[in-house]
C-alpha cells in the first residue's frame, strides 16, 4: 500500500504544481481543487504534513517520470525518423549522450542510462552502436525482448557488429531460447573469432540445448543426476565387455540374486521417517554390498576406465554462467 500512497501523493503534487501554473482558467483550477480534495479524503493523505512528506514524496516529480518513462519507450516512428541526416553537432551531443549513458551502466543506474541512449537515437538513430548499448541496458532491466529489437536495428544498419550478436545471444538466453542464442553467438564468433566470452556462452547454449534434449531419459545425457552420460557409456566397448566380465562372475550373479530376493521385493517402501524393517534393511545391505564389490572389481580389472568416468562426472558437474561479453562501447 506505500507504494500506492507514493503514486497518489505524487498525483496530488502534481495538481498543485498545476494550480499555480497559470495555464488553467479559474473554473479548471476549481475542478482540480474539488479532485485534491477527493485524493486526499480517499488516500487518507496531506501534502502540507512534513511526516507524509518524509513518507511518501520520491525524487523526482510525476511529469519528469512521465517524460522518462516516454523516452524508455520503443520508437514507434523509427521509419520517419531515419529519413533525417544529423548534422556534425547533433552527432556531437548524441555522443555525449551515450557516453553519459554508458558512465550510468557503469554505476548500475540503468533506467538512467535507457534514457540518455533513447535520447541520442532520437537524434542519431543511423548509429548501431547507440541500439546496442540501450539493449544492454534493457536487458539488465529485464525486458529482454525490446532488447532483442533494439540487437535486430543495430544489426540492420551493421551487419558484421559482432558485439550486436553477442548481446542478441544474452538476451534470447534469458528468455530460456538456447537454440536461438547458440546462433547468436556461432555468428558473433564469425565475426570475432578471438572473443572468449562468445566462446564460454556459445559452450553454455550447447549444453543447455544437451540437457534439453535429453530431459529425464537413458540417452546421451545426465544419468540420474549423476552428470553420467549413459549413451556414451553405453557405446564404449571397453566398459560394456568389463560389464558382461562381472556379471558372468558366479560371485556377483549370487550377490545379485540375493539382493532381489532378500531386498525385499514387491514390499511396500518404508514412509519418509519411519524405520526400514528388517527385510528392507537386509535389501538395503545387500545393495551395498553389490555395490561395493561392482566398484572394486572395476577398479581392478580397468582402473584407466575408471578413471575417465570420474573425470566425465567432474566435468559435467562444473557450474556453467552465461556472461555478458562486452561493456557499452
Amino acid at each position: 500500500m506505500a507504494d500506492v500512497k507514493k503514486l497518489v501523493y505524487s498525483i496530488l503534487k502534481f495538481l498543485e504544481d498545476q494550480k499555480t501554473a497559470g495555464s488553467l482558467s479559474d473554473d479548471a483550477v476549481e475542478s482540480v481543487e474539488v479532485a485534491i480534495q477527493c485524493l486526499e479524503s480517499a488516500y487518507n493523505l496531506n501534502t502540507r504534513s512534513q511526516d507524509m512528506a518524509a513518507k511518501y514524496s520520491v525524487s523526482k516529480n510525476l511529469l519528469d517520470i512521465f517524460n522518462s518513462q516516454l523516452n524508455c519507450e520503443p520508437d514507434s516512428d523509427f521509419a520517419s525518423m531515419s529519413l533525417h541526416e544529423p548534422t556534425p553537432q547533433e552527432k556531437e551531443e548524441a555522443e555525449r549522450l551515450k557516453n553519459k549513458g554508458n558512465d550510468f551502466m557503469k554505476t548500475e543506474k540503468f533506467s538512467d542510462a535507457l534514457e540518455c541512449y533513447s535520447k541520442a537515437i532520437k537524434i542519431d538513430c543511423k548509429n548501431a552502436v547507440y541500439f546496442c548499448n540501450r539493449a544492454a541496458a534493457y536487458s539488465k532491466l529485464d525486458k529482454h525482448q525490446l532488447a532483442i529489437e533494439d540487437c535486430n536495428r543495430a544489426l540492420n544498419i551493421d551487419p558484421g557488429y559482432s558485439k550486436a550478436y553477442g548481446r542478441l545471444g544474452i538476451a534470447y538466453t534469458a528468455l530460456n531460447d538456447h537454440e536461438g542464442a547458440r546462433e547468436c553467438y556461432r555468428k558473433a564468433l564469425e565475426l570475432d573469432p578471438d572473443n572468449q566470452s562468445y566462446q564460454n556462452n556459445l559452450e553454455i547454449a550447447e549444453t543447455k540445448l544437451k540437457e534439453a534434449a535429453v530431459g529425464s531419459g537413458f540417452g546421451a545425457g545426465p544419468a540420474g543426476g549423476l552428470g553420467m552420460d549413459l549413451g556414451s557409456m553405453l557405446n564404449n566397448p571397453s566398459l560394456v565387455n568389463m560389464a558382461a566380465s562381472l556379471m558372468s562372475n558366479p560371485q556377483m550373479q549370487q550377490m545379485m540374486a540375493g539382493m532381489l530376493s532378500g531386498g525385499g521385493a514387491g514390499r511396500e517402501p518404508s514412509m519418509e521417517g519411519q524405520a526400514p524393517g528388517p527385510g528392507q534393511e537386509q535389501g538395503l545391505s545387500s545393495l551395498l554390498q553389490a555395490g561395493q564389490a561392482l566398484a572394486s572389481q572395476m577398479q581392478q580389472q580397468n582402473p584407466e576406465l575408471v578413471a575417465q568416468l570420474r573425470a566425465q562426472m567432474n566435468q559435467q558437474q562444473q557450474p556453467s554462467q552465461n556472461t555478458d561479453p562486452t561493456d557499452p562501447k
